[in-house]
């Protein structure tokens, strides 16, 4: 696993624009920071702009071999969940934070980044619920098989983690979109029979920016639901 650069641009309420970039270890959770170039010391994000919101990304979160999820830390949970994007996919739309407009940030904020390796198969599943709950379930699949996805942070399934909430915005990522690998072609939210009751296609991180839309269909989650993703190879 390598040191890769990630950079993004941030346009914030007041007009200004805030630049992160700095280095983060491939296949490892990692703190974005300010870019040097623009401020004097490398900063976390809510030290340098406590107070303002962010309107949108200017330009997405992107690593050189693509990104699996970035979100924003607050006190050990996740705040609100980025745009993502492969260096030199960014399409120049400007982007919002899932589900959300004009998040202010708080000092201690951290902007979190998990970059891809070149060889990752890191499949995440990033959603923002009617409750205004943000998580990222994610999983490195295995070859042929069923592989269901954990939350980021506690470890725990899709049904645990989100029961009696209902997805408004979701969006996944994997590299194995662009292949015939995802047998489902993404992943699947199976009921407490084991029948699929919602979903959500993959996009692959290093072909296009992925942003996030609504579900096709609303599903309040229940406590033994999964979310889960199957390989074919």
């Amino acid at each position: 696993m390598a040191n890769v650069t990630a950079k993004a641009q941030l346009m914030m309420s007041d007009g200004s624009v805030v630049s992160m970039s700095g280095t983060v270890a491939e296949g490892t959770v990692t703190e974005l920071q300010t870019s040097t170039t623009y401020s004097v010391a490398a900063t976390s994000l809510g030290q340098f702009a406590e107070g303002k919101a962010i309107v949108s990304f200017i330009q997405p979160i992107s690593c050189p071999n693509g990104i699996a999820y970035a979100y924003i830390n607050r006190r050990g949970s996740i705040a609100a969940i980025c745009p993502i994007a492969h260096e030199g996919e960014v399409d120049g739309k400007p982007a919002q934070l899932l589900g959300m407009g004009g998040f202010v940030l708080q000092a201690g904020d951290t902007l979190q980044v998990m970059a891809n390796t070149a060889a990752d198969r890191e499949f995440a599943w990033c959603v923002r619920t009617n409750q205004g709950t943000n998580a990222i379930f994610a999983a490195t699949p295995s070859s042929g098989t069923d592989n269901d996805l954990t939350h980021i942070l506690s470890g725990q399934g899709a049904g645990t983690s989100l029961v009696g909430q209902t997805v408004m915005q979701q969006f996944a990522s994997s590299v194995d979109a662009s292949t015939s690998k995802l047998s489902t072609g993404g992943v699947l939210l199976l009921d407490d029979k084991g029948l699929p009751v919602n979903g959500c296609n993959a996009v692959d991180p290093q072909s296009q920016p992925i942003y996030g839309c609504p579900p096709t269909r609303s599903t309040q989650i229940g406590l033994n639901y999964v979310a889960r993703v199957t390989t074919s190879s």
